[in-house]
This record gives C-alpha cells, structure tokens and sequence, in this order.
C-alpha cells in the first residue's frame, strides 16, 4: 500500500502516521534519506555512541578537588620516571 505526502513551500514533508509507527519514530527523532541505486530510503538516524564509553569507571574518583587530582597525576609522572 503506497503512502503519499506533500512538500511544503520549505522542503518539509509529514511522515505518515502509518510509516512513523513502522519505523518506532517520535516527535523529535532523527531520520537519514539514502539514496542508492535509483531509490531513496528513509530510516531512523544511527546514533552516535560516546567515543568515551569504554574508559568510563577507569580512573578512580576524586572528591579532593583540582589539589588531589593535581597530586595524583605528579605521582604517576614521578613513578614512570623512576622505571
């Protein structure tokens, strides 16, 4: 069943009702148009991971401010300089 739209006067088109709900879109999602071999596809955007998300919990806590962390990294400094 072919579903249809009209563009407005700024470029902007409303995503069927019956295609939002297929794709698990809501208001405020994002969605990527590809356009391969003489068809467009549209479909929800990929989000972007944090890049730091495998380092969280790494490093220990600091509750002592700017002074301990400062601390903590002149000791690391002085422990690679002694090997």
């Amino acid at each position: 069943m072919p579903f249809s739209s009209t563009l407005s006067s700024k470029g902007q088109v409303t995503i069927p009702r019956e295609i939002r709900t297929r794709l698990g879109l809501k208001e405020g999602d994002r969605v990527e148009f590809i356009a391969e071999q003489g068809r467009t596809i549209i479909r929800p955007a990929r989000r972007v991971g944090n890049p730091f998300e495998p380092y969280v919990g790494a490093l220990r806590t600091f509750s002592g401010g700017a002074k301990e962390i400062n601390a903590w990294v002149a000791e690391l400094r002085n422990e690679k300089s002694e090997q």
